[in-house]
């Protein structure tokens, strides 16, 4: 007996080249045509399957809309910027990319908790304090903060024992002095207010800011359950943890007896598995980082931090590179302040004709975010101005344009409704777009699958494209007969849903007119 193809459960694919179908499989199978199979046919080991036309048209009245509640949850650690510290070029990616699967995991029916893991302890906060008490300096700006600590290590090159006092200082704020803690919760205030105004510029909202301070008392409860448990050892004066499958263990307390990363990591677990009970909880974190987070997982497990069903993924995204193939950086050799590119985004927005400041706000931090999504996660990138900012290519301003097209043709006729008979006879750049647009779901799911963004933006780039070449094309409101119209301006507006659906996923606006 046939089986249709929902009742197979055969995993599709699509053919490497269209004339081969929209659908192909490999293994055994019969399948009938039914209201989506126009046909198949077998080559080999595959079967290759075409759309009806029928079905491919009913496609594009659906309005891609987030999906219900699928009673999964799913937390995500993103952007992590550092107390004291500018708001770096090294942590956009972190803030983009996080941004934009908490959104894609949203649209599917996921339960979302986004975790903006604050640097706000650890010994760096031992010399900026000695710093601050030493100069005695009122000022606690960002700026005035990141030259102290410059300062520190400056100084400490010839004064070996400024180390030892700023151990001191962050032994004495661990041990909640009073005076240490009012200059720390100083700078984070400073610093979280400084932060808060660059998401503000990126359009980002994240739901919670447990910064590492907050697992302080909580990281007392796992060194005495790592004891307890049997599962910490002694080394070399240290409590580690060996973690099967490494050589190198995790470090749970140094030999001075200070906590460190791995510490407040393993902490955090514990808060978010008794807290979400997530089904997947991603960490997106550089790759430098890679074996930090293979020692952290490990031990978790160990400890029976994490649930058996709980997924655990550390996403490891490249760095940003000059033309010159070196970490991104000033003249200097200084890391580059964020707001200071975001800010040049916009000017080259305006420069491309966008004249009204929410339009270049929308189109320069598009393109930015853009060109960081549209590469591979785990790739470094070479960051180019000229492809960043390019209006032709694979580029946020081409999608916006493509999109602001759409909109512009589409207000020409509005408040219409258009029908199209499944007997019209579509012409290859009508097809193209037909047998392209309907696999926008399956591609939000796999770039969840694979935590890759890229995927959403090349199916979004090769959309804009056909598009335009169906524009360039083919007369649209001026169509040589009504059903042509009809169905051009059906396709017209679900490319811009489409679009403006993708685009938004990736957390980037889509102005109706650029």
């Amino acid at each position: 007996m046939q089986k249709s193809i929902k009742e197979l459960g055969v995993k599709l694919e699509h053919p490497a080249r269209e004339e081969w179908g929209d659908w192909a499989f490999y293994g055994e199978g019969n399948i009938q045509p039914d209201d989506m199979i126009e046909r198949t046919e077998k080559v080999g080991g595959f079967t290759n399957i075409w759309l009806k036309n029928e079905w491919l048209i009913s496609q594009l009245s659906i309005v891609p809309k987030k999906r219900e509640k699928n009673g999964k949850t799913m937390v995500i650690d993103y952007s992590a910027p550092n107390i004291a510290k500018p708001f770096g070029i090294g942590h956009l990616r972190s803030t983009i990319i996080g941004q934009a699967l908490y959104n894609v995991y949203k649209y599917l029916g996921y339960e979302v908790i986004g975790d903006n893991h604050l640097g706000d302890w650890g010994t760096q906060f031992g010399k900026l304090l000695y710093m601050i008490e030493s100069t005695k300096t009122d000022d606690l700006s960002i700026e005035h903060l990141e030259k102290l600590y410059v300062e520190f290590h400056k100084r400490a090159e010839d004064d070996k024992n400024m180390e030892k006092a700023a151990r001191e200082w962050f032994w004495r704020l661990e041990k909640g002095d009073g005076r240490a803690r009012e200059l720390w919760q100083k700078c984070v205030e400073q610093s979280i207010a400084e932060f808060d105004r660059i998401y503000e510029l990126l359009g980002v909202k994240i739901d919670n800011a447990y910064g590492e301070s907050f697992y302080e008392v909580r990281m007392v409860v796992v060194i005495e359950e790592a004891k307890k448990k049997q599962i910490a050892k002694k080394s070399l004066g240290a409590l580690v943890i060996e973690v099967p499958g490494l050589k190198t263990p995790l470090m749970l307390v140094k030999s001075d007896g200070a906590t460190t990363y791995a510490t407040r990591d393993l902490a955090t677990l514990k808060f978010r598995q008794e807290m979400w009970n997530p089904d997947i909880i991603i960490y997106e974190v550089g790759t430098e980082q890679a074996m930090h987070f293979e020692q952290v997982f490990g031990a978790a497990r160990r400890l029976g931090y994490v649930s058996e069903h709980t997924k655990l993924v550390h996403t490891k995204h490249g760095l940003y590179l000059d033309t010159d193939g070196k970490k991104f950086a000033t003249r200097e050799g200084k890391s580059i302040k964020l707001e200071e590119v975001l800010q040049e985004a916009i000017k080259r927005a305006k420069k491309l004709g966008c004249e009204d400041d929410e339009t270049a706000k929308a189109v320069g931090i598009g393109a930015i975010k853009y060109f960081d999504l549209s590469h591979n996660v785990q790739s470094d990138i070479v960051f180019d101005w000229e492809k960043v900012m390019a209006l032709e290519g694979n580029s946020g301003p081409y999608l916006q344009y493509t999109f602001a097209r759409t909109q512009s043709v589409l207000a020409k006729v509005q408040g219409s409704m258009f029908n199209v008979q499944s007997t019209y006879k579509f012409n290859p750049e009508e097809m193209a777009i037909l047998r392209w647009i309907y696999r926008f779901e399956e591609v939000v799911e796999e770039a969840a699958e694979r935590f890759a963004p890229n995927l959403l933006c090349n199916f979004l780039f090769e959309l804009a494209q056909r598009y335009n070449t169906f524009y360039n094309k083919h007369s649209i409101l001026q169509a040589e007969s009504t059903s042509s119209r009809e169905l051009r301006l059906l396709i017209t507006e679900a490319v811009g849903k489409v679009l403006k659906t993708g685009l938004g996923l990736l957390g980037i606006e889509a102005p109706d007119r650029m």
